[in-house]
């Protein structure tokens, strides 16, 4: 009856009028809600609807755990565009590093996905974002027996076929190892390395708090020696005394090439949970370092408040690409044994942003800004800076059993600019590689580079039919040369760097480049080299080495490095260094083993030469 006193509105068509008014009310609704959510539907990215419809909280995950945002607070400071030239370094300093925003295409499609967890899991510490493994993830048992069903020799060997000669040589290295730790275990145990010559211990500063560096890079040395009653020590201080708890800054290179590489080969020879159990929680501890916006890691994460940081002598606040390509083979396995995909996803993003960023005539130089994806500067070496990254690349592709196409076609696009680029030949006719600084060649080695004569022979095999041939002699031109920086200096041991300019042939005059620091770079390529052609110069030269290092760095406690390979009286430099007992003694020891015990068919070695098993494991494991 209202409706009747409203004017314009005849009695006759009141019914009739209301219905209309209905009618179009309920059409304009309808329109408007189809036109709405057939909008966001219709999105090219599903990421606008979820940050309409997400709570916050997940989001912020996605920052924290993917390419997120920077720390707030956090500076990275210009030091010169390269770290200064490296005197006899001080006991127990950091060596150097090498052998020490936005989603990319085809990542994560939600904030959950992104930090690597399960839909309804729950994410212990929330203040850091570190996700765990999910509950359900598969029991350790299976993994460890999934692996050993694979293998195609027994880890030791037959043990069956040394002469006598091989065997003796054999044996005094075991001694030598034995000798080694039980001055460790003696003076310091617990701490990082050993002072072999004031028979004390030291910790460092690159691991965060971490102790026992030298028990961890140990543990698959002493069993594959054998020495049992050894190795149960180790891994009794692992199970009792190795404290995850610290909080301090850790270099991410270096703890996860030592620790856990160390941890994860000790799981696989083992089977032990215990070693398991302490790896991932120790890979969950670096996962902060990603925390940037292309998901390049800093250098350097707090394991106490999470906070990333580049070094401070890195270009431009730089990472470094020999550490952050150095991360693949840990961080698959991690994934494998863990069930969480995330470690493998993280090591993934590196890649696709190498992938996606131009290198100069096919060259990766040595700095990368996390913060843009681009080249610091143009410094290219297959030493130190960059060595292990291309090492990661032919060793994924075998750890894949041969099924990772992308690290192959990656390593031989390398390989082929280095050899183009930078492979040089001296006067003498020594076969060499150079390092590049914006075009121009500095014409020495690092003994850190002498690990290319090894990766070259390794990976001769897959390559292009008619390649093969030319690089097993090019990594053995490459050996050679490494080897005469050795026989031409007084100790028999070789440099840190040598140089082939100025009447220079594998040689240095520099007081700051003539120590020997008990690296294992030249008898890594001798035991490849070895394996793959079984030329017995190979192991005359290694036993050339053990004789050097009995008669030069062998103290009354201990080895230690020398500050001069020059003179027939060096000065020790009281440091044996925790990467003595995980390579230089492990690679000599193989040298002289036969090819079953830890064969190339079923294992690589990371760059601290812990061995991982080959297996199909380059995709990121599907928690059960």
């Amino acid at each position: 009856m209202l409706m009747r006193k409203t004017p314009g509105f005849a009695p006759a068509s009141v019914f009739g009028v209301r219905l209309s008014h209905k009618f179009l009310f309920l059409l304009f609704l309808s329109g408007l809600i189809t036109l709405c959510f057939g909008a966001l539907f219709l999105l090219p990215s599903s990421y606008r609807f979820r940050r309409l419809f997400l709570p916050l909280r997940p989001q912020r995950l996605a920052t924290v755990q993917g390419a997120g945002e920077p720390e707030p607070g956090d500076q990275t400071q210009a030091r010169g565009q390269e770290p200064p030239p490296n005197p006899a370094p001080a006991p127990g300093a950091l060596v150097g590093p090498g052998r020490g925003g936005r989603h990319p295409p085809g990542g994560p499609t939600t904030p959950w996905e992104e930090a690597g967890a399960t839909r309804g899991q729950q994410t212990p510490g929330a203040a850091t974002g570190l996700p765990r493994a999910p509950k359900s993830r598969p029991l350790p048992t299976l993994v460890f027996e999934e692996f050993r069903s694979r293998l195609r020799h027994p880890v030791l060997g037959t043990r069956g076929n040394s002469d006598a000669k091989s065997l003796a040589q054999r044996e005094k290295i075991k001694e030598m190892m034995q000798f080694a730790w039980d001055n460790y275990k003696q003076f310091a145990l617990g701490k990082n390395e050993l002072r072999p010559v004031t028979k004390n211990g030291y910790t460092g500063g690159m691991f965060g708090g971490l102790g026992g560096a030298t028990i961890i890079d140990a543990l698959d040395t002493l069993y594959i020696m054998e020495l049992e009653d050894e190795f149960r020590e180790a891994k009794n201080w692992v199970e009792k005394s190795f404290d995850l708890d610290v909080k301090g800054d850790a270099s991410v290179f270096e703890v996860n090439i030592r620790y856990v590489g160390g941890l994860l080969s000790a799981y696989y020879l083992t089977g032990e949970e215990v070693f398991r159990e302490k790896v991932i929680r120790l890979g969950e501890k670096l996962l902060p370092a990603f925390n940037t916006p292309t998901g390049i890691p800093r250098g350097m994460v707090n394991f106490g408040s999470g906070v990333s940081r580049t070094w401070g002598w890195a270009s431009l606040g730089s990472s470094i690409l020999a550490e952050f390509g150095s991360l693949h083979l840990e961080f698959l396995h991690l994934t494998k044994i863990s069930g969480n995909p995330i470690f493998a996803r993280k090591v993934k993003n590196i890649r696709r942003v190498l992938n996606r960023t131009e290198k100069p005539k096919g060259l990766y130089p040595n700095f990368l800004s996390p913060v843009s994806g681009s080249w610091v500067q143009h410094h290219v070496s297959i030493g130190g800076l960059g060595d292990s990254f291309y090492e990661y690349l032919i060793k994924a592709w075998l750890m894949s059993a041969k099924t990772d196409i992308e690290a192959k076609n990656m390593y031989y696009t390398a390989l082929e600019a280095i050899e183009t680029h930078l492979l040089q030949k001296s006067q003498e006719g020594l076969t060499y590689i150079a390092e590049w600084k914006g075009g121009v060649l500095d014409h020495k080695m690092g003994h850190l580079a002498c690990f290319s004569g090894g990766m070259i022979a390794l990976g001769a095999e897959d390559a292009e039919m008619g390649k093969r041939k030319h690089y097993m002699e090019l990594a053995a031109q490459i050996t050679k040369t490494c080897h005469e920086s050795y026989i031409r200096t007084d100790t028999k041991l070789g440099p840190e760097v040598f140089w082939f300019d100025f009447g220079s042939e594998a040689t240095t005059s520099s007081p700051s480049e003539s120590y020997y620091i008990l690296r294992p770079e030249v008898v890594e390529s001798y035991m490849y080299m070895w394996r793959l052609t079984h030329d017995p110069k190979y192991r005359q030269w290694g036993w050339e080495v053990v004789e050097a290092l009995e008669k030069y760095c062998r103290t009354e406690t201990g080895f230690s490095g020398i500050r001069n390979v020059y003179t027939m009286f060096p000065e020790h430099d009281n440091m044996q260094q925790s990467f003595f007992l995980a390579e230089t003694l492990k690679y000599l020891y193989l040298l002289f083993s036969e090819d079953d015990l830890l064969s190339l068919e079923d294992w690589v070695f990371n760059t601290e030469a812990h061995p991982l098993p080959v297996g199909h494991i380059h995709s990121p494991a599907k928690a059960h």
